[in-house]
């Protein structure tokens, strides 16, 4: 196991505590991310465009880096002395190539041009995607050496953002990591994302007597979905190993489960009668990469000292429970 401690730069609080800066505090797996850095003893300095709810114990500082620069950022990193900031910031489901562009690319610069602005240096923990890989064949594993050939706008904005934080880390301008995380799910899973669609479908108000009807694209895909409790161990992780400096690394399960059986599990964890139609051009959809995706992460066991340990029915289970309640008691499954 690799030690978790101070990384040992000059003037640079102990990793282990301290006030940690989340960009995108109040997204899904912002939000995921600040709480496990809370209960490991961080205080959290959540920064967002919207003031959405958060604890009460986070400090919220309103700021849309894409737009404000980063001399507001530089600013508040020099006042609060961050041992890490975190930038879960992004944009996973914009329907334009311009939303992407300027979530994915034009934050990431401005974030980097804010650190080198600062006199104060954190550890940068920046969020990236195993979408900003090739997609591979049936049966090949993506690790950190897979060919960088994304097929998505997402995939290649995304990786614009991850090259430029390796080149300010190699360069000595950013003290960085980069982690690629595969298929997010837990509590608060978005409802532009697949199983964040179905099970919006099934909380609708079925017909009495009558079965919700549940519209998704054909099901014929596999993914590595990984848990957002698990993704949040892997920043607390990453903010504290010197060794991971400078170096990307895959956050995902480890293993590819049939999209179909998620949905299905889905369903099943509602309790909610459904029919399930498969129709292209449905409501649901997901990211179209390759029909088949695993991620090895030797590599996050090696460099942070993380392993996966949620299984896909913990993501699920604490997807529809967020989901149900968000809905009030009449509507649980």
């Amino acid at each position: 196991m690799v030690e978790v401690g101070a990384l040992g730069l000059p003037d640079t609080a102990d990793r282990g505590s301290g006030r940690v800066v989340v960009l995108g505090a109040t997204g899904f797996v912002g939000r995921h991310v600040g709480a496990a850095l809370e209960r490991a003893g961080h205080e959290i300095h959540a920064v967002a465009r919207h003031p959405r709810k958060t604890p009460a114990s986070w400090r919220f500082h309103p700021m849309d880096l894409a737009d404000a620069g980063p001399g507001a950022l530089a600013g508040l990193i020099d006042a609060e002395r961050p041992v890490a900031v975190v930038n879960a910031a992004g944009e996973v489901w914009s329907r334009t190539a311009e939303g992407m562009h300027r979530n994915n690319r034009l934050l990431v610069d401005r974030l980097l041009s804010a650190l080198a602005a600062a006199g104060h240096r954190p550890r940068l923990v920046q969020l990236g995607s195993v979408h900003e890989y090739a997609p591979q064949p049936h049966g090949v594993w993506l690790t950190e050496s897979s060919p960088e050939e994304p097929a998505t706008d997402y995939g290649r904005t995304k990786l614009h953002g991850t090259r430029a934080v390796l080149r300010a880390a190699e360069t000595g301008a950013a003290d960085a990591v980069v982690l690629r995380l595969s298929n997010v799910i837990g509590a608060g899973t978005p409802r532009g994302s697949l199983l964040g669609q179905v099970a919006a479908q099934l909380l609708d108000r079925p017909v009495r007597g009558r079965a919700a009807e549940v519209r998704v694209s054909p099901l014929r895909s596999s993914r590595d979905f990984v848990d957002a409790q698990d993704v949040a161990g892997a920043v607390l992780a990453a903010v504290g190993v010197a060794e991971a400096r400078g170096r990307v690394v895959n956050v995902a399960s480890g293993s590819s489960q049939p999209v179909r059986d998620m949905v299905d599990l889905l369903i099943s964890i509602s309790g909610r009668p459904a029919r399930l139609v498969e129709r292209p051009g449905a409501a649901a959809r997901s990211l179209p990469d390759a029909d088949w995706m695993a991620v090895d992460v030797s590599a996050a066991r090696t460099v942070l000292g993380w392993e996966p340990r949620r299984t896909p029915r913990d993501m699920v289970e604490d997807l529809w429970r967020a989901a149900a309640g968000h809905e009030g008691p009449a509507a649980g499954g």
